[in-house]
């Protein structure tokens, strides 16, 4: 499948801002089932934009932009080649042994609720993998899918989505990470795209998952929220410990008013087999 994504974020300051610095994990990098086509990101007014790699080996931009802002618009541009593998990823970026993956963070505390919640959900299952499949299940069927998220690095915790019955994407991928983890099976978060094609191009939004290492197979993607593992339809773009780790844009800015970004996000896709 050819997918192609046009993100446009607008920030507006009133007062200005004096100054503003943002890191940026906007970037797909290639992997089995995943070929980056083309893709470039674009900032409307004098900036600096320094590519880089941070400690998980996602593509980052720093950018740098000195005041009066009043506003600035950061536009994505680009294509993916996307194949369906049954959600397993190989051939990606590891910078870390799997065993990293279990680490606790404050967004995926393995509560006793959590605990309690993980280990009923797989309690008719035996091998690893059908344990992460009735997870997921698990997650979808039981906790309430909220799409009215705070805001980026605003997700709830896994904790937070288990006392709530519910939660945004970012919500619901933390409880399956931190009930995965909980079982002794490595988990992270993953961010990045999903076409849906019964939403018009501009009705599409971005979208987070998880991935467990499972052995025997490595890394596969988990998606609660739909309760499937990803298909060709995704674009996976960054991954982390947990949503902020992830985040697709995480900065501050220096003097001028709170701001709300404007998101405007089209996502078209080509299925080349029916073409």
């Amino acid at each position: 499948m050819r997918i192609r994504v046009s993100q446009q974020t607008t920030y507006r300051y009133a007062p200005p801002a004096k100054s503003m610095i943002q890191t940026l994990r906007l970037t797909p990098r290639n992997h089995d089932g995943q070929f980056v086509v083309s893709w470039r990101i674009d900032v409307d007014v004098d900036s600096r934009l320094r590519q880089g790699e941070d400690a998980f080996g996602n593509t980052t931009h720093v950018l740098s932009v000195g005041g009066p802002i009043d506003q600035l618009v950061v536009s994505v541009e680009g294509v993916v080649q996307t194949q369906d593998h049954a959600g397993v990823v190989r051939g990606a970026v590891e910078r870390f042994p799997e065993s990293l993956y279990l680490r606790e963070t404050d967004l995926t505390v393995a509560t006793e609720a959590v605990q309690a919640f993980a280990q009923d959900a797989v309690a008719a299952e035996g091998d690893p993998l059908g344990r992460m499949h009735a997870l997921m299940s698990a997650v979808h069927a039981r906790l309430e899918h909220r799409p009215e998220a705070p805001g980026p690095g605003q997700a709830a915790s896994a904790a937070e989505a288990i006392e709530a019955a519910g939660a945004d994407g970012a919500g619901l991928a933390h409880v399956f990470i931190a009930s995965a983890r909980s079982l002794g099976a490595p988990a992270r978060f993953i961010s990045g795209y999903l076409w849906t094609p019964d939403a018009g191009a501009d009705a599409q939004a971005a979208h987070s998952w998880a991935e467990a290492h499972v052995p025997g197979f490595g890394w596969i993607g988990f998606d609660p929220q739909n309760n499937l593992c990803p298909t060709a339809s995704y674009v996976r773009i960054a991954v982390g410990l947990d949503e902020l780790g992830a985040a697709p844009v995480r900065g501050a800015h220096r003097g001028g008013g709170e701001h709300a970004p404007e998101v405007r996000l089209r996502i078209e896709a080509q299925d080349q087999s029916q073409s």
